[in-house]
């Protein structure tokens, strides 16, 4: 019968965190203040407090002014405690950055900027994402990645990994600032709910269609035989005319007696690589977006000039374009994908 108590734990914790959330709206930067900052006794400021309770009943009951005088001396030490955790975590503003596309499986990076108008140094303040345990965990607790900024003086930069499970967006976790400093009595934390979302695209899997490309080498690929004047590839010399640009002159041949010539230079066209949703060879949507990734990553690591084409994009719609950038944003939009 022990799953009674859990539920009544678990519903009073969604309610508590309903409450803290209408008091927090989304925002990529927030203030702490009065209304989002919550203050309690720590774990051993609640032993704290059985010690004022005790010496409390012990001075009344014995009439022992000595021990009441330690006893007013221990609550006067609580109340400063409480002034000083919650104005040490008040006032800190926080910004969300950047927030990492990324792997299926893998985490998210999220880059958050702090800053403190405080003339003192804030220090131990814990910052951490909450993030729930696995399903096939039942009694696994919640895993949070979390990092501790010993001492803040005006700005800094700290970045938590958030991790992921499903392609597509990923809303950010609750983050939790907590503190016990100074002397760990009490605690005062406050939750910040960040409204930008993580894009999370496919694990890339490979497939034979493919496998061609993962032992080439980016001279071996062809390029199509078709060139424009360009600034990449370098084509051919031709003796010097004179009104030509003297940064495209071989000094190398100058020096060497052998006359001035002028470098040309070409980049190829016609000939690239199409990565298209219906030639993939696995059966299931999921599949195909995951074989899709992997070669948006080898052509783009390759250098070669490709497009991918997805299920409800027009034939000539699909833009054509190479390198690692050209990549990056071919991923997005398998993120992005339905």
């Amino acid at each position: 019968m022990s799953f009674l108590p859990q539920a009544l734990t678990a519903a009073t914790r969604s309610v508590m965190s309903r409450w803290f959330a209408s008091r927090a709206p989304k925002n990529d930067s927030a203030t702490l203040n009065l209304r989002n900052v919550y203050i309690f006794f720590s774990r051993e400021g609640m032993l704290f407090a059985v010690l004022l309770v005790i010496t409390f009943i012990a001075g009344i009951n014995y009439g022992n002014n000595l021990v009441l005088g330690l006893c007013f001396y221990l609550v006067s030490v609580w109340l400063i405690s409480f002034h000083v955790t919650f104005a040490h975590i008040s006032g800190l503003q926080v910004r969300l950055l950047e927030v990492t596309m990324t792997e299926e499986g893998t985490p998210a990076w999220v880059t958050l900027q702090l800053k403190s108008e405080s003339r003192q140094p804030r220090r131990q303040l814990l910052f951490e994402f909450e993030q729930a345990a696995d399903k096939k965990n039942k009694a696994g607790t919640n895993r949070q990645s979390s990092i501790l900024v010993t001492s803040l003086q005006s700005e800094q930069t700290i970045r938590l990994p958030v991790q992921t499970r499903n392609r597509g967006p990923l809303e950010l976790p609750r983050l939790t600032i907590k503190t016990v400093y100074p002397l760990g009595i009490m605690r005062a934390w406050s939750y910040v709910y960040f409204e930008r979302k993580a894009w999370v695209y496919p694990k890339p899997e490979a497939f034979d269609w493919q496998a061609q490309y993962s032992i080439a080498s980016s001279e071996d690929l062809p390029t199509g035989g078709q060139y424009r004047q360009g600034q990449d590839d370098f084509e051919r010399l031709d003796n010097y005319v004179e009104g030509e640009s003297l940064a495209r002159v071989s000094w190398g041949h100058v020096a060497r007696g052998q006359g001035m010539f002028t470098k040309h230079f070409a980049d190829p066209v016609g000939h690239e690589q199409t990565l298209d949703y219906a030639d993939m060879p696995a059966a299931h949507h999921e599949q195909k977006l995951a074989q899709l990734a992997h070669g948006a990553l080898t052509l783009g690591q390759l250098g070669v000039p490709f497009q991918m084409r997805l299920p409800n994009d027009m034939p000539a719609s699909a833009a054509v374009g190479d390198g690692e950038t050209f990549a990056q944003a071919c991923l997005l939009r398998l993120a992005k994908a339905p």
